[in-house]
């Protein structure tokens, strides 16, 4: 499968496993999703990942986290930036999701962030996209 835009498979994966109430989704492995990964474990959005290797071929292993009668905490994913159409927003304009309830992440000079971590740093970059 040739798949040009990582971030959209990611999100999808992510939004198919939470609807359908999976433990767990697998996503092909690259710096940009274990570095979204990351952002989305620091913000109590997914329990924890692996990284698994086998042969050549890594994959990624996200396990999703539930809130009581499997309810999952990922609501809602949206991706914002296109590979061909790029956004990019100062650190004054990073927009607030849901008032807070939700997190923007943000791809920076100095890493993937999280949209209130950006602004503490004051650092812009390309808005990725926008999970509640």
């Amino acid at each position: 499968m040739c798949n040009n835009d990582q971030l959209a498979d990611f999100l999808t994966r992510i939004r198919n496993a939470t609807r359908a109430g999976h433990r767990f989704v697998d996503v092909k492995f690259s710096n940009m999703n274990q570095n979204l990964a990351k952002v989305l474990q620091d913000e109590k959005f997914i329990e924890h990942f692996l990284v698994k290797h086998e042969e050549s071929i890594g994959t990624l292993r996200i396990f999703l986290r539930y809130i009581e009668g499997r309810e999952p905490l990922i609501r809602g994913l949206c991706k914002i930036s296109n590979p061909g159409r790029r956004k990019y927003v100062g650190y004054t304009e990073i927009p607030k999701v849901f008032n807070g309830l939700g997190i923007s992440i943000i791809s920076t000079s100095q890493g993937v962030l999280a949209g209130h971590e950006a602004k503490k740093r004051k650092v812009g970059g390309e808005l990725l996209c926008y999970v509640w």
